[in-house]
């Protein structure tokens, strides 16, 4: 691939619209946009959590799912383009099933926090359920691919349990919320 981002302004933005991988040009706040725009977000909280002290199997795992989301953002940034498909969603359940095979089952809802990694894993998985909602948003208006939407879900799912075994790596523990403080 030859040097594509040799000048990083262009002022083609200037007026509220900026161009799609297709060629078009939508309004900065288009539906697609702020889709894509999510999924480049939780890729950047993403890159937050391999900024920590990570277990190599999940910083490999991370990597891959990075990966993906700027395959997805690319999916969702050129109408019709496909990148993500049924395998990608099934790897992800693979790991999910793997990683919370070794977590005690849940009795209570948990806070977000249990230390650094797990923090921002929450905040990716946060953004990661924003990005699903808008990309469903999107596809109510314009077609999506259902996988995208799939991904999106299951990648939330994912960045939860990651969020527990990285609280447990790191001796912090789950923060579990304390429904019964209020009573009595």
């Amino acid at each position: 691939m030859g040097n594509r981002l040799s000048k990083i302004y262009t002022r083609t933005g200037d007026d509220g619209t900026t161009g799609l991988g297709d060629g078009s040009r939508v309004a900065k706040d288009s539906l697609r946009v702020a889709a894509y725009g999510t999924v480049d977000e939780a890729n950047s909280a993403i890159g937050l959590v391999l900024a920590c002290d990570l277990p190599e199997n999940i910083r490999t795992l991370l990597t891959a799912v990075q990966h993906q989301l700027f395959d997805l953002g690319g999916e969702l940034c050129i109408p019709g383009h496909a990148a993500i498909h049924d395998e990608d969603v099934a790897r992800l359940e693979q790991h999910l099933d793997a990683l919370n095979a070794d977590l005690p089952p849940l009795r209570d809802f948990i806070l977000p926090g249990g230390g650094m990694a797990a923090a921002h894993c929450h905040l990716a998985r946060t953004i990661c359920r924003r990005a699903e909602r808008e990309t469903v948003a999107l596809s109510r208006a314009e077609p999506v691919r259902p996988e995208a939407v799939r991904y999106l879900n299951r990648l939330s799912d994912l960045l939860f349990v990651i969020a527990r075994v990285l609280a447990r790596h790191s001796g912090h523990g789950e923060v579990l919320w304390r429904h019964e403080r209020r009573k009595g």
